[in-house]
């Protein structure tokens, strides 16, 4: 019976310690959700992969430098459920970007939606 008890609290230990970083990794604490950035500038790459799409680009900041920044959406199908797939965005392109960013200051945004240069805008989150 003592073994039982052990194997199960082994099993039982062993399954949150893989399950807790799933949850940590879904977190959005570190950004600031309570406040949206805008920040325009042009596609670097689009990076149309799952877990979660990813864009990079580049932004002229008030100084007139240049600065890179990043900016991540949910899953391919989430995207896709909003009107984005693989083709919608190239490097080169003129982008708005909006969204939540993160707290440190870097250059990471969560995106809320893109305005892209014809005017049109596309939600990472929600439906069409």
């Amino acid at each position: 019976m003592r073994t039982k008890l052990l194997a199960l609290g082994g099993f039982v230990i062993g399954l949150l310690m893989v399950s807790g970083p799933a949850f940590a990794h879904h977190a959005w604490s570190g950004y600031d959700m309570a406040k949206l950035t805008t920040a325009k500038g042009s596609v670097l790459k689009f990076d149309w992969a799952n877990p979660h799409v990813w864009i990079s680009f580049s932004v002229t900041n008030d100084k007139g430098n240049v600065e890179t920044w990043s900016g991540g959406g949910p899953s391919l199908i989430r995207m896709s459920n909003t009107g984005w797939n693989k083709d919608t965005l190239k490097p080169g392109d003129q982008i708005i970007a909006i969204g939540n960013r993160i707290k440190d200051g870097t250059n990471n945004i969560r995106l809320t939606k893109v305005v892209l240069s014809d005017g049109r805008e596309l939600l990472c989150y929600g439906t069409r």
